[in-house]
């Protein structure tokens, strides 16, 4: 999958939620973020930079991608985090993706998608890769 456009085809093939992974940063560079929200959400910058006591947020640059999660910008996912053995990287996961018993994700290339439990990202993955992750609540956008 190249972009969200996709989402609803893999949604369907894999049943399970499809999500945005944006790789953030603040204003001066020096704090990093990796956010999961809901693929049918928009990122609110200043929203979110209010929830984590941060200055405005933007899209990172790719060269830091490279650097902490060793992946490219269309292959963002939660599973980069096994490269970021400094723990450069903070995880964000907005509170509606806990409404899904799956999530789908990328192995970390775009050209295919993985149906994982919820449960074992946050339990298993996420510790095993020595992270932990900050619950967030970013607004539905109002249609």
């Amino acid at each position: 999958m190249s972009t969200m456009k996709e989402g609803p085809e893999i949604k369907e093939t894999l049943n399970c939620l499809t999500c945005k992974n944006l790789f953030l940063c603040n204003r001066q560079q020096s704090r990093f973020y990796l956010l999961i929200m809901p693929g049918n959400k928009t990122l609110k910058s200043k929203e979110l930079s209010q929830q984590i006591g941060s200055t405005r947020l933007n899209f990172a640059p790719e060269n830091k991608m490279a650097e902490y999660l060793d992946i490219s910008p269309v292959a963002v996912s939660v599973l980069g985090l096994m490269n970021d053995k400094e723990k450069h990287v903070q995880l964000l996961v907005d509170e509606d993706i806990f409404n899904a018993d799956y999530i789908g994700c990328h192995p970390c290339v775009n050209t295919s998608s993985l149906k994982i439990k919820l449960q074992d990202i946050l339990d298993t993955f996420l510790t095993s890769v020595h992270h932990d992750y900050q619950v967030v609540s970013l607004t539905t956008n109002q249609q």
